[in-house]
């Protein structure tokens, strides 16, 4: 019998099985429709984020048992597309640039990202086309190429194209073979080398009585990532009372529209890692918690490697979050969830070879942030116990071969708790909000992570995007 998402999600977390039961499910029909498990992957990587939460909160609370968690399908579904979800103001932000799609080539199918201007800019360079190129310029230019061709020529020019695979072809490839080598989560590597920690003593201070559970209250996070996976399990982190700071380099803007949906509870600061590195060592040196969501190697210039750090203080929490892996012959390359869609066979199994189709949601994206906030909640309650830190590193590649060969639809055993049937998901009223904050009145999508005392909503709007000072508060 298949085994459950849920149960094996929370094993490769360490978390205890008796705590399984506590978890319950409202099922609803039409919640995450795909060809593949989606609605299972959610459930799993939602429900263990909100049971590592519960029992680190029951932990310093002094709780005698762990809270119960709930996990509603309509929850789950609104969420995965937050971003859709987002009004600023009234307004729709656009999710995908004009050149970030598909395209039909002389021998298959490409799809590009071009999102942000330089990523456009690599993108028409690598095609020989010129900067005011429209999507029916670069339609005539890729129509006569391969997309193989394509693929390497535009990753060659730093930027983002992958060719279709279908999910046969993407299991005979170099990249898919080491990623089957590897968990899902992988937890360990330097940090996790059996010493106390000697940098600092970490004594998360017991929760007081009053308001709600906040599991992570006084953890500071030091947050070093970017567009949705990243933030979405930093933004988690902040919805549980963690001190988060998202720290982005001044010449590299981020999308304001991605900004506010992934910015609740945080803080902003622009800070140029080179000329700022005192700056950067004074964070370092009382976060408790570093999250990075650059392609590997990027930061390790800066003394940012997950190594690096976990050698600088033994009682880190290090979380690596990248498209591809950090290892194999992709282990380097930049991705987004659409474009592992593509390269994973997905975009066949929702669609064909002929009409490639795509999930209902990036929830490789979403999925992947979830579980990469419960490694760093389990990692801090493990830290508690044993005095060392550890590194957990998550890839949307990896994660996409657990939804298209690992995630079964039938509960097998070790299943959580008992499951009801709600109303049908038709419409997401129930799980949006609205608020005012400084980028303006905010419709929003409610967190999905709940748990019995635990918080409802982020203590804060979103701010604007690199305006607070770069220190802890």
């Amino acid at each position: 019998m298949t085994r459950a998402p849920m149960a094996a999600v929370w094993e490769e977390l360490g978390g205890d099985p008796a705590l399984l039961p506590g978890v319950s499910t409202v099922v609803r029909a039409g919640a995450l429709e795909a060809a593949l498990p989606v609605r299972e992957l959610a459930r799993a990587c939602v429900g263990a984020c909100a049971l590592a939460a519960a029992e680190l909160g029951a932990r310093r609370a002094g709780l005698a048992r762990v809270p119960r968690v709930s996990v509603d399908d309509g929850a789950l579904a609104t969420a995965f597309v937050s971003e859709r979800h987002l009004r600023i103001d009234g307004r729709s932000p656009v999710n995908f640039a004009p050149l970030s799609r598909f395209w039909r080539t002389a021998d298959g199918w490409v799809r590009t990202h071009a999102n942000y201007p330089h990523h456009r800019a690599r993108l028409l360079d690598a095609l020989g086309a010129p900067g005011d190129a429209s999507a029916g310029d670069v339609a005539a230019l890729l129509a006569g190429r391969s997309a193989r061709e394509t693929e390497e020529r535009v990753y060659d020019a730093g930027g983002l194209a992958v060719a279709l695979r279908t999910p046969e072809e993407w299991a005979a490839h170099e990249q898919a073979l080491a990623l089957a080598r590897r968990p899902l989560i992988e937890r360990g590597g330097a940090a996790g080398r059996g010493g106390p920690a000697t940098a600092r003593a970490r004594v998360l201070a017991p929760l007081s009585d009053g308001g709600p559970l906040l599991p992570a209250a006084g953890v500071r996070v030091l947050d070093l990532t970017r567009v949705i996976a990243g933030p979405v399990a930093t933004r988690t982190l902040a919805l549980l009372g963690a001190d988060v700071l998202r720290v982005d380099a001044p010449g590299l803007p981020e999308d304001p529209d991605a900004h506010a949906d992934t910015g609740f509870g945080k803080r902003s600061a622009l800070l140029d890692l080179a000329a700022g590195r005192r700056t950067l060592d004074e964070l370092l040196a009382s976060a408790d918690v570093v999250v990075t969501g650059y392609r590997p190697g990027a930061l390790d210039r800066f003394g940012l490697s997950p190594e690096a750090l976990a050698e600088r203080d033994p009682g880190l929490v290090v979380a690596q979050v990248s498209a591809w892996g950090a290892y194999g012959p992709w282990g380097g390359r930049r991705g987004f969830d659409s474009l592992v869609q593509v390269a994973t066979g997905i975009a066949v199994s929702e669609g064909s070879p002929e009409r490639p189709g795509a999930l209902p949601a990036q929830a490789l994206d979403h999925g992947t942030g979830y579980l990469l906030a419960a490694a760093v909640l389990r990692a801090l309650t493990e830290r508690a116990e044993r005095g060392h830190g550890c590194v957990v590193r998550l890839a949307l590649a990896r994660t996409a071969m657990w939804l298209t060969d690992g995630t079964g639809r039938e509960e097998g055993p070790g299943a959580p708790g008992p499951s009801s049937v709600g109303e049908p998901y038709d419409r997401p009223d129930a799980w949006l909000s609205e608020r005012a904050g400084p980028v303006g009145l905010l419709g929003h999508a409610l967190p999905p992570v709940s748990f019995a005392g635990g918080p409802t909503d982020w203590s804060r709007p979103p701010g604007r995007w690199g305006t607070d000072p770069a220190r802890w508060t």
